[in-house]
């Protein structure tokens, strides 16, 4: 949402300059010992994750295991198009992310209640491919203020997570970088 506009339709360059500052591969390429290539994720030479944005987990990822958008929209409500989901091959644990940027007072914040039903969603997508599922959030600071302290609770309280601007090495059981 833009300062002073109305609705979600006028994009926030705020909010975009954000999901740039935290899209993984630019941060993963950046990184002594981490390189990228296509999809994939390198640390000193092997592979250690997958990361896909929007449309490239059904092109990409869900395809591999066999599951198409077709049976998707069959067997789901609604497909899900996360802004990023990173696949942790040690662990076969996906990790869905979103990103949340506000500024000012809006309907992100009901967003972040829809936690539980997501996760739910993406376990039974891939339910057939026998993959862990984590869901979570990474927000920008305007969170960080007292009176979400109870929606913060509840996305904890669903097994769900979030962090403020970073998504730490140690939480997805990475490995971290050379110095």
């Amino acid at each position: 949402m833009i300062k002073g506009g109305i609705g979600g339709a006028n994009t926030n360059i705020s909010g975009l300059k954000f999901e740039k500052k935290v899209d993984l591969k630019n941060n993963f390429s950046s990184l002594k010992g981490y390189t990228v290539s296509g999809n994939d994720i390198f640390f000193n030479g092997e592979k250690v994750a997958e990361v896909y944005k929007k449309y490239e987990l059904y092109q990409k990822f869900l395809k591999k295991y066999g599951i198409t958008i077709d049976s998707v929209e069959e067997e789901n409500s609604k497909k899900l198009l996360p802004d990023e989901a990173i696949f942790i091959v040690k662990h076969n644990t996906i990790y869905f992310i979103e990103k949340k940027f506000q500024s000012v007072d809006g309907s992100t914040d009901e967003k972040l209640q829809t936690c539980e039903f997501k996760k739910l969603k993406y376990k039974k997508l891939l339910s057939k491919a026998n993959i862990r599922v984590e869901f979570g959030y990474i927000l920008n600071d305007w969170f960080q203020k007292k009176r979400y302290t109870e929606v913060l609770n509840f996305i904890e309280s669903k097994d769900c997570f979030y962090y403020f601007s970073e998504l730490p090495f140690s939480f997805l059981g990475l490995p971290t970088p050379n110095n």
